[in-house]
């Protein structure tokens, strides 16, 4: 019995510390985000690596959504002869919803491992401590543009996602399933709403933010050579991936409860 209490004793006390922590680490990243000097370099290589070179894995998973959505709507509203809403499912469930959470997961698995391994390797080989010898600050240098980056780049790759996943539904439409291009593209632009994309880029900075601060935060404090690097990246994605979920119904909350 004592020693359960002893065990759950110090896992709580564990995700105190590294609630506290990542809270501090919160707030010194945003407050070395606003205030200058800015390493531009650092800001366009991260604008870069995280928006050009996500585009081609969150174009083709964007548009294979789009088309399985459009063909599993198609045989579920056949049985009902609600065939003409397919469009509408396809605009609404990409813009709200689909685009921006799988854009975030598919840059979360490559972008937050990528920081936190990149971090946590210069962590564990002392390459932090010298820029600190050196008069750099690691939060200003390292945290900073990647935090920036994710925040700018993430709602203009759902922004093309979304593009793409209509795309997407519509050739499944038209081409196999036999629906009239002009009629189709007419109910997704009536149903379409400002709100509706307006939420899903409110996502897409919400998930960028917090792609970019868990991979830095789980790099930053890495320990323990190979396999803490190992271990960071792990968590870095797994960590995300769950924040992802969490905020996604949260920010959904807040734009569409009634």
């Amino acid at each position: 019995m004592l020693s359960f209490v002893r065990l759950t004793g110090q896992a709580l006390l564990h995700l105190l510390e590294m609630t506290g922590r990542l809270a501090l680490f919160t707030l010194s990243a945003l407050s070395h985000c606003v205030r200058p000097p800015f390493h531009f370099r650092q800001i366009l290589r991260q604008l870069i690596d995280i928006g050009y070179y996500s585009l081609p894995v969150v174009g083709l998973t964007t548009l294979f959504t789009g088309m399985v959505l459009a063909l599993q709507s198609y045989t579920g509203f056949a049985r009902f002869n609600a065939e003409s809403q397919i469009a509408s499912i396809v605009t609404l469930s990409i813009t709200r919803e689909l685009a921006p959470v799988l854009a975030g997961l598919m840059v979360a698995g490559r972008i937050g491992a990528s920081m936190a391994a990149e971090i946590g390797t210069m962590r564990v080989t002392e390459q932090i401590d010298a820029l600190t010898t050196l008069s750099t600050n690691p939060m200003k240098y390292l945290v900073a543009p990647r935090l920036i980056a994710g925040l700018l780049m993430l709602p203009l790759l759902v922004l093309v996602g979304d593009v793409i996943g209509i795309f997407g539904g519509f050739l499944i439409a038209v081409y196999k399933l036999g629906f009239n291009p002009a009629s189709y593209l007419s109910s997704s632009w009536d149903i379409l709403t400002v709100m509706d994309v307006v939420s899903g880029l409110a996502k897409a900075a919400a998930f960028g933010f917090l792609i970019a601060l868990m991979g830095c935060f789980q790099g930053y404090y890495s320990r323990g050579g190979a396999q803490g690097v190992g271990t960071a990246t792990t968590n870095a994605v797994v960590s995300a991936s769950i924040l992802i979920l969490v905020f996604n119904y949260g920010i959904t909350e807040l734009f569409f409860s009634r």
